[in-house]
């Protein structure tokens, strides 16, 4: 009888062969699996975040994408963000609660350049007196109050807000020198949310202030110097104008300032790392608190396309003027210089 040891059967066989391979793969897959789990919780959040954009996107829009007939090809607007320069008509309604109205005590006119992502943002003093031809004389942010309030004696509610705004953009179009295709109305407080959204933002503030209206819930407290302002914060910043409790009033010249610097700040704190995973509370934030009459696919477009645009890349220019009560009178050097700079932007669509 042979005394050599029997060969093992093939499985046992391959089984020892194998086994150290086998167990070096399975270390291998032991490492992969934390990036792997961490790739995948990534793409989960950002199809999470998308699903959030898009809901946000069509609560923003208050124009429908319009469909031909058999419902299966989207016509294109008449101008396209994504090949031709376009202006936005930016209106801020400061409706608190307590006070309500539909004053547009923010307006800026917004040119933007998809070729070289670029933009011009023309800010408005409130008080401007604006004499257009076919127009009634008014301060320039009582136009879309007086336009919606006639046009919802025979509108709904939402029929009557997007007359004004074809109002608003004929006027100040006219005004300007520059075809306006869409306006973009915020609630302050809509502003507010975005800032504690992205938790704060750095502004310099020029000078103490400090304000009290307690039948507006104005409780205005900051200190001049470097610093981060939370939401409300950020607001009493853009706000302030008149004081009652020492501290320096400002002009509506200075508040224009103000809020192309916090505007600035916004977008270099959307741009910053440190925002990425809060991307989703912001879109709430603006979703809830901004209307666009622009089709949803548009807004979407512009944002692709303007999503790298940095502060830098934003020329702002502040109207001024003089003060005879009750309105501003521009200064017509500077007022040139805004509509130039609007038209140089604009220049591919008024040849």
């Amino acid at each position: 009888m042979s005394t050599q040891n029997p060969l093992p059967p093939r499985s046992e066989a391959l089984r020892a062969k194998s086994g150290p391979r086998r167990k070096r793969r399975r270390a291998w897959l032991f490492w992969l699996l934390p990036p792997l789990a961490i790739a995948g919780a990534l793409a989960w959040y950002l199809g999470s975040l998308y699903g959030t954009a898009k809901e946000a996107i069509r609560n923003i829009s208050t124009e429908s994408d319009v469909m031909d007939e058999s419902k299966t090809v989207r016509t294109e607007p008449a101008v396209s963000v994504r090949e031709k320069p376009i202006a936005v008509l930016i209106m801020g309604l400061d409706t608190r609660p307590k006070i309500g109205g539909l004053n547009t005590d923010v307006l800026m006119a917004a040119a933007l350049d998809p070729v070289e992502k670029r933009a011009v943002v023309v800010t408005i003093p409130r008080d401007t007196r604006i004499d257009v031809e076919g127009y009634k004389v008014w301060k320039a942010n009582a136009y879309y109050a007086n336009f919606y309030t006639a046009a919802r004696r025979e509108l709904d509610a939402a029929a009557a807000d997007l007359k004004a705004r074809g109002e608003m953009k004929e006027l100040f179009g006219k005004f300007l020198g520059i075809p306006i295709d869409y306006t973009a109305k915020i609630n302050f407080q809509g502003f507010s949310d975005v800032v504690d959204a992205l938790g704060g933002i750095e502004v310099y503030v020029d000078q103490d202030m400090k304000y009290v209206d307690k039948a507006g819930d104005t409780y205005i407290d900051l200190r001049k110097g470097q610093q981060v302002l939370n939401g409300d914060q950020a607001l009493d910043f853009v706000r302030y104008r008149q004081s009652n409790q020492g501290t320096r009033q400002s002009s509506d010249f200075e508040r224009n300032r103000r809020q192309s610097e916090v505007l600035g700040a916004l977008v270099d704190r959307l741009l910053s790392l440190g925002s990425i995973t809060k991307l989703d509370d912001v879109i709430r934030a603006v979703g809830n608190n901004l209307s666009v009459d622009m089709p949803a696919s548009e807004i979407e477009r512009m944002i692709k396309v303007y999503f790298n645009i940095r502060r830098s890349d934003i020329t702002f220019i502040h109207l001024e003027g003089t003060w005879r009560s009750p309105y501003v009178y521009l200064d017509e050097e500077k007022l040139a210089e805004a509509k130039a700079a609007l038209r140089e932007i604009m220049a591919p669509r008024l040849d």
